[in-house]
């Protein structure tokens, strides 16, 4: 029978130490101890598994281009995974009697981005000025789409694209007191508030419910949740009787997403960097940065997003990278909605060629 790891072992590993302590139980419920005997074949040069794999017990021999080293638990080095690129670029295998541990990339990565997205979401929203009191003049006189169009981020869709948004949209009438967004759900549907007002709130571990921002006609919420593929992180109540306009999750991602985020190749990528100044913006954890970073980049992780967005040069452009890119893609919206000219890292760091 397969034995589950040890939570204190999995605490110490890079990025896993990060999680939230629901996501990190769910990643710990489904990582189990491997035992390698000396001489094992860990991984070679073009195995594509999809793992991020770490020593725990024991010494790996990892061999490259570059030439061997040895990874021994309990070391710094042991902290991050081994030789972390799909498909593989070297071979590691057993040096001696050894345990390992096998993390499915993608779950890490998806865990990761639901941890670090959700401080970003609700700090987004703004209060308008006068909605504090309930306010409500304007919200059904008020253009919606002309105010929807205003953001800096529907500059980049084409005509076209909007005009399909807009066909695809349904509209939907709500009570006060319906709840849109159930704060745990699944992300479905980007909303836009055609006239209506609804308040935003949060439920503590206590149960308690704090309001956080109240929003009114042309207002948009939801996106961030699709963008990562998370789960709701804020309840959204309506306030007054109005009527929504709703985008599916697949028409969003069609139509909104795609076009916002622009995909660059690590040949195209340096060439940027080289000959048009552009700058490389990791959006991983700090730990991350310092273990794998590209040299000359600077750390913003995407929970810090909301904090940094102001220092950035907006006559410059960014280059966004994490391990896979569903970090980074994330990321890009969100600034692109400042009107910060910002492109992705294709494939993330482990398609990236060994320095």
């Amino acid at each position: 029978m397969s034995e589950l790891v040890d939570k204190t072992i999995l605490k110490s590993l890079v990025p896993s130490s990060a999680l939230s302590s629901e996501n990190f139980q769910e990643l710990a419920c489904k990582t189990y101890l491997e035992e390698v005997p000396t001489g094992k074949t860990i991984f070679k040069v073009g195995d594509t598994d999809r793992q991020s794999i770490y020593v725990v017990e024991g010494q790996i021999e990892v061999t490259s281009e570059q030439g061997t080293k040895l990874i021994a638990a309990g070391t710094d080095a042991a902290k991050h995974a081994l030789s972390n690129q799909h498909p593989r670029k070297d071979n590691a295998i057993a040096k001696v009697d050894s345990k390992i541990i096998r993390v499915d990339s993608d779950l890490l990565d998806i865990l990761l981005t639901w941890d670090q997205i959700s401080g970003i979401e609700v700090d987004e929203i703004q209060v308008e000025e006068g909605d504090e009191e309930g306010d409500e003049a304007g919200d059904e006189d008020g253009d919606w789409m002309t105010r929807i169009l205003q953001s800096k981020a529907f500059l980049q869709i084409p005509p076209a694209n909007i005009q399909a948004m807009f066909m695809r949209m349904q509209e939907k009438p709500v009570r006060a007191g319906d709840v849109i967004i159930k704060q745990g759900d699944d992300g479905d549907y980007y909303y836009i508030i055609k006239n209506g007002k609804c308040k935003v709130t949060r439920s503590s571990k206590t149960g308690t419910e704090l309001t956080l921002a109240t929003l009114g006609g042309g207002d948009a919420f939801g996106e961030e949740a699709l963008l990562s593929e998370a789960k709701r992180n804020a309840n959204i109540i309506m306030t007054t009787d109005g009527s929504l306009m709703k985008l599916s999750k697949e028409d969003f991602n069609e139509l909104l997403k795609e076009p916002i985020l622009s995909w660059v190749t690590n040949e195209e990528a340096d060439a940027m960097v080289a000959n048009e100044g552009a700058v490389w913006i990791d959006v991983r954890l700090e730990s991350e940065h310092e273990n794998s970073g590209i040299e000359g980049s600077i750390n913003i992780p995407l929970f810090m997003l909301r904090l940094k967005a102001q220092s950035l040069d907006p006559s410059k452009k960014y280059i966004l990278y994490c391990d896979t890119g569903r970090r980074s893609s994330a990321c890009a919206f969100l600034l692109s909605e400042r009107g910060l000219s910002v492109y992705c890292l294709k494939d993330g760091l482990v398609a990236r060629p060994v320095s």
